[in-house]
């Protein structure tokens, strides 16, 4: 256990932390897995722009790297493009 005050916020602030990058985390890749299921073009292009959003979202907070975003972003759109 920590013995000092500032430890003690440090541990609860990092839980805090924890539980809400894990959420943002697990919401934007199961949006991702989403999108990738979808066969039909007209809906694919309907949801493309909420998970644009929340990729964008995810690498302000780096909660994951900006070039990652990108690139999820560029496989997607190119997903999107090669359905028929």
């Amino acid at each position: 256990m920590a013995n000092h005050k500032s430890s003690i916020k440090r541990i609860r602030q990092a839980e805090k932390r924890r539980l809400h990058n894990r959420y943002y985390g697990k919401t934007m890749r199961n949006a991702v897995r989403k999108l990738r299921s979808i066969t039909d073009k007209a809906e694919a292009i309907a949801l493309y722009p909420s998970v644009q959003k929340i990729l964008d979202k995810a690498a302000k907070t780096n909660l994951i790297h900006k070039n990652k975003a990108a690139n999820l972003k560029s496989k997607l759109s190119a997903h999107i493009q090669g359905l028929a």
